[in-house]
């Protein structure tokens, strides 16, 4: 019996793939059982292939992997494009009533399971149930309890009337029933549930969260994928807190009412991909200059152009780095979990206030859609917390006016930061411009107070490298030769991949950077390794640029840029490979 359950639901675009999969995943998660899932879908509202795969054990899962139980087969192509991974003993579950799939060839040492899903689904209620009957019959296949799965229907279907749930159940029973007494096999698969309690949710509900908790009261954005979830889930949500959330007609229009928001005084964010951030440079210089703190999400998809609106990449680095002209002080954080990306959410608010500055919040695809358990302390919201920065009231404000009486809200100060002064504040009303100004917003081509103004605003990243905690995580073996480094949504598949390798007698160490600007130093772990291998997303290798940068010691690369995530077996032979490599050498 295998240590872990992978499980698939494929065909084509406008299948209900996702809601399938969203309700088996949220049936394993209330059986308190662990779940990672995987998503694969095309650029279109109809047709190309999709798929949602969900890995789930008792234990832990952090990854993929290369390896599949049961598959639901809605399409023939199902079938060709999980070929490699499925194994001896995999079951495919198909509906050969239906015409594409009368001829369907099931792989040798392969078990299929033909169930008439849309005829059950069709005395049931209703063909648009098919899918549900394949879960049934999964239920089955996988001796997993029928009860975990009412509630998840029940969850989805709950605002649709009791009549929807009560024919989802049935048409569940329909399929689980028709594999029960049609076909005599004894399938290796034992769904063990228990009584913990988790929490399923993916990267960009994580973030909304994150902004939630944070004290985020305004979003503005555009739908995009892969960043769209964010704003669905803050919509419905943030105003059960006093806040809003603006669908705007463009990018440009998104960055813009969210810096009016900030400069109103209320902690504001937008969210967009690769494409939007082109769009919203011009105003990222405006937000440095003016010195007004803003959250900008960027959730990385492949590029560049439109390139692949659904597929995975790591490629958006470089612009988050150095994007704009001039040059522009900013934060970059990249979370490397889901549970990470509600944490720096919360940390990227508190250091935009902070240093008055604009934060890059980056996630990957497969981040953003991917869901996994988690326990519910692991979001405790009793250990947030907020720090507005240098903020003056009518008590304190006289100590940063002008000899001419008015306010300074571009002060020159030892550590860069400057005062702020919410609207509404006595004495404090003020200016700011996107021209160079002096200390009191007014506009200015003095050489000496331009000269002042830019060191200033430059001295806040050095300030806080001075006061914050930038450093990585370290997982592996603290005493290995191998230094593996990496970014971004691979931790998971290298922590398993570690594991992988630990069999094996390779003993590796990890560091997973989350901070990309300000970074930590990692020179003296570079120094004591004999190997050191930077993974990520992209074909250019832009952290391990950084990383060769910062150190000035060459570094060999592992990168993946064909759309798809990397795999936790995937990396653990890509690795091997590579320091059999430099041995060979």
């Amino acid at each position: 019996m295998a240590a872990d359950f992978n499980w698939a639901v494929g065909g084509e675009a406008g299948d209900g793939i996702d809601s399938t999969g969203k309700i088996f995943a949220q049936a394993l998660s209330r059986a308190g059982r662990h779940v990672f899932t995987s998503k694969d879908f095309a650029s279109r509202i109809r047709g190309g292939y999709t798929a949602y795969k969900v890995r789930t054990s008792v234990d832990k899962v952090q990854s993929v992997v290369d390896r599949l139980d049961v598959l639901i087969a809605l399409t023939p192509r199902t079938i060709e494009e999980n070929l490699n991974e499925l194994h001896e003993g995999s079951v495919i579950i198909y509906d050969g009533e239906r015409t594409t799939m009368q001829d369907v060839e099931i792989p040798d040492g392969m078990i299929g399971i033909d169930v008439p899903l849309k005829r059950l689904a069709e005395e049931a209620g209703g063909a648009i149930m098919r899918n549900v009957v394949a879960l049934g019959a999964a239920c089955e296949v996988a001796d997993f309890p029928i009860e975990n799965l009412d509630s998840a229907l029940e969850k989805r279907f709950k605002d649709k009337g009791q009549k929807l749930v009560d024919n989802n159940k049935e048409a569940a029973r329909a399929g689980r029933s028709y594999v029960a007494e049609e076909f005599d096999h004894e399938f290796d698969y034992d769904l063990e549930t228990t009584e913990e309690d988790y929490v399923l949710l993916n990267g960009d509900e994580a973030i909304g969260m994150g902004a939630i908790a944070a004290g985020c009261r305004f979003y503005a954005g555009y739908p995009i994928t892969p960043a769209t979830d964010v704003m669905t889930y803050l919509t419905g949500r943030i105003e059960q807190y006093g806040g809003h959330v603006v669908q705007a007609e463009d990018e440009l229009s998104a960055i813009n009412m969210a810096l009016g928001a900030a400069r109103g005084g209320a902690r504001s964010m937008t969210a967009t991909s690769g494409p939007g951030i082109d769009l919203m440079t011009e105003t990222f210089g405006l937000i440095a200059t003016s010195e007004t703190p803003l959250v900008i999400c960027n959730v990385m998809r492949s590029g560049p152009s439109t390139g692949m609106p659904t597929k995975q990449e790591q490629g958006d680095l470089n612009q988050m780095l150095y994007g704009g002209h001039g040059e522009v002080p900013r934060f970059v954080l990249a979370p490397t979990t889901i549970a990470e990306c509600f944490w720096k959410t919360v940390e990227a608010f508190n250091l935009a206030e902070k240093y008055q500055i604009p934060v890059y919040i980056t996630a990957d695809l497969s981040m953003a859609v991917t869901e996994q358990t988690f326990t519910p302390d692991t979001f405790d919201m009793e250990k947030v917390e907020v720090d507005r920065g240098f903020v003056v009231d009518e008590s304190t404000i006289d100590d940063h006016m002008s000899e001419s009486g008015g306010f300074q809200p571009h002060e020159i100060t030892e550590d860069g930061v400057s005062p702020r002064a919410f609207p509404g504040t006595a004495d404090g009303a003020h200016m700011s411009t996107g021209l160079e100004h002096d200390e009191q917003g007014r506009r200015t081509e003095d050489t000496e107070m331009r000269v002042e103004q830019v060191d200033k605003r430059n001295r806040k990243v050095a300030t806080a490298r001075e006061r914050e905690d930038f450093s990585p995580r370290e997982f592996g073996d603290d005493d290995a030769d191998t230094l593996v480094i990496t970014w971004g949504s691979n931790e998971g598949a290298l922590a398993e991949a570690v594991e992988f390798l630990d069999e094996e007698g390779i003993s590796v160490r990890v560091i997973s950077v989350p901070y990309i600007f300000p970074r930590p130093d990692l020179s003296a772990d570079v120094e004591a390794a004999e190997n050191v291998v930077v993974v990520e997303c992209n074909e250019q290798g832009q952290f391990a640029d950084l990383v060769e940068h910062d150190v000035l010691e060459r570094v060999d690369r592992i990168n993946k840029y064909n759309g798809v995530r990397f795999k936790a077996d995937e990396l653990a032979v890509e690795i091997k490979a590579t320091l059999a490599a430099e041995v060979e050498a």
